[in-house]
């Protein structure tokens, strides 16, 4: 029953590269899940912590409260941000439960959604810019805060329709988000694709999990995402992918792209580049 917030300043598992294997945490959001008054959140950015500890405080220790014994574990990463202002029109309910848009599409033409948590929503940004100039596909960028809570909410959601037949079905908070969101999903974190892929069910879109799964690779951290394939022009390449399934872009394109950014090397990578190396 103990209250309070654990901050992951080592999370991910490429963020604190060169230093061997063993801060290369892939797994704590899954373990984290295995408790139920653990609260998991992935932020990306300042102004979204704001909002979860404000958030925290008022549910563990405000007068109002009625769920008073949770954890907080929220991961901070070890990396360099740029930090953005909070935009003026937040969608503060979703940076709450989980899940927000950040940066609609720019341009006109085949859709797809990149959904990346923490430290790999810049990569998404950058991401989504490549697929404009480069492909001319569009892309919306969303921000999840949590998988776990996005999960917790929508397994709540298929209990309460499996102990209420007959009565209309409440719609998981992500499918509410992802309403209206066309195209295939690119699902990325710093984290074991599992992570991500506990909201698959839960989005009816085509699915696609970006992670890094096996063990860890002690190099520069943009070799290291290379290695994973969870970097930006991992995400550019798998969402053209999708698209070429549909026949929405080229055959070719995914192969054109593999080849343009030098995928298969490691020592191509530059994704986050910046502080932090050993």
């Amino acid at each position: 029953m103990a209250r309070g917030f654990i901050i992951g300043a080592t999370a991910g598992r490429t963020t604190l590269t060169g230093e061997g294997l063993q801060h290369a945490d892939g797994h704590s959001p899954l373990l984290a899940s295995t408790n139920p008054a653990v609260v998991t959140y992935d932020p990306a950015y300042g102004y979204e912590m704001g909002h979860i500890i404000r958030d925290g405080i008022e549910r563990m220790y405000g007068p109002d409260s009625t769920d008073r014994n949770l954890m907080y574990y929220i991961t901070v990463y070890n990396e360099p941000i740029t930090q953005p202002a909070e935009p003026e029109e937040l969608d503060v309910e979703g940076v709450l439960r989980g899940i927000y848009l950040l940066a609609p599409a720019k341009i006109d033409g085949p859709r797809t959604q990149i959904l990346a948590s923490g430290v790999s929503v810049p990569w998404a940004i950058e991401a989504q810019r490549l697929l404009a100039e480069d492909w001319g596909v569009s892309a919306d960028v969303w921000s999840v805060t949590s998988w776990n809570e996005l999960r917790r909410d929508g397994m709540a959601a298929e209990e309460e329709a499996f102990l209420n037949p007959g009565k209309p079905a409440r719609v998981p908070f992500v499918t509410q988000q992802l309403a209206g969101a066309t195209g295939p999903v690119v699902a990325v974190s710093d984290y074991m694709k599992a992570v991500p892929d506990q909201i698959r069910q839960f989005v009816p879109n085509e699915f696609a999990t970006l992670g890094a799964d096996g063990f860890g690779f002690s190099d520069t951290r943009a070799a290291a995402r290379r290695f994973f394939k969870n970097d930006i022009h991992s995400i550019v390449v798998r969402s053209l992918q999708l698209l070429a399934r549909r026949g929405e872009v080229d055959a070719q394109a995914p192969a054109q792209a593999i080849e343009k950014y030098k995928l298969h090397n490691v020592n191509a990578g530059s994704t986050g580049n910046a502080g932090g190396e050993s």
